[in-house]
């Protein structure tokens, strides 16, 4: 098993689940976890929103945390997405995950039903009394319908196994008031507030872009520590770009486009997500073409 503390630090990635011919496709998701850690990536996160976690089947969700595992070969941590909106279906998931191997779990608020603080708290210890594996909170309201409040984080920091927040509210504020009222680790749910969460006490982060630019983001990261924040900016200037477009359209819609361009997996999405509009497409091919990323893979192959 991964150490808790080099689990959650540096980057992270959010996985894709790619499809063909309407299945998962078990080599080209290989492929690409072994490519993301050969970046330097140190954490993989299977099964979240990001790999369409709510279209797979059970049998799929296993193959899925089953092939990172085997990919990370020990090198990455392996936090299994495996939050629902029922709290004894999540504890299963959460069970099951940890048999086939994952390090941790990331569990989701859970939507719809929309839960109180309080339903949110009762949510994740239960969750965390019947597991032996670290969880990270994912806090997302714009896929949840329901904020994870500050006060009620440091509620659950106190579980010895609440050990991380992926924080996707979008808001600075949000995680520095966490970061004040406890010592949970923040880790960014946006790319493109990574570098402003680290100066707000961030330590990691969990991407999308990385998928195509885990290097450099592993590379900013360390500028940040080593306290070369001018580099580190410099590094966040080249990349927002990318950042933004990938976010045009409802996620993985355009990271899944992006790796097709590259020749790394299909853009297959299974309903009711549907592929990117043209204008969306012209965007992120443009963002590769600046960061000379479809010129490297044109090369390569």
């Amino acid at each position: 098993m991964i150490a808790t503390d080099r689990m959650f630090e540096g980057v992270g990635v959010a996985l894709i689940t790619p499809f063909r011919n309407g299945a998962v496709d078990a080599p080209a998701l290989a492929a690409l976890a072994t490519r993301i850690v050969d970046r330097g990536a140190t954490s993989l996160y299977p099964c979240g929103c990001t790999g369409e976690a709510t279209s797979l089947t059970r049998a799929e969700r296993g193959l899925v945390i089953r092939t990172v595992v085997e990919a990370a070969r020990g090198k990455a941590a392996v936090i299994a997405g495996t939050g629902t909106a029922a709290t004894a279906e999540t504890i299963e998931l959460s069970k099951e995950a940890i048999t086939l191997g994952a390090d941790g779990v990331m569990v989701i608020t859970p939507y719809s039903c929309r839960p109180t603080p309080e339903g949110q708290i009762a949510h994740y210890r239960a969750v965390a009394d019947a597991i032996d594996r670290p969880i990270v909170l994912y806090n997302v309201p714009s896929r949840t319908g329901a904020n994870v409040m500050p006060e009620t984080v440091a509620r659950l920091a106190e579980h010895p196994r609440i050990a991380a927040i992926k924080e996707a509210s979008g808001s600075v504020d949000q995680a520095s008031a966490i970061r004040s009222r406890c010592d949970i680790a923040v880790l960014s749910g946006d790319d493109s507030l990574y570098l402003p969460l680290l100066a707000a006490g961030a330590r990691g982060v969990v991407s999308v872009a990385g998928h195509l630019v885990a290097d450099e983001l592993v590379t900013m990261t360390a500028a940040f520590r080593a306290g070369r924040a001018a580099e580190a900016e410099a590094i966040h200037r080249r990349l927002h770009p990318l950042f933004r477009a990938l976010f045009l359209e409802t996620n993985p819609a355009p990271v899944k486009h992006a790796l097709s361009v590259l020749g790394l997996a299909s853009p297959d999405l299974r309903l009711p997500l549907v592929g990117v509009r043209p204008e969306t497409a012209r965007a992120v091919e443009e963002a590769l073409d600046r960061l000379g990323l479809r010129a490297v893979a044109r090369a390569a192959h």
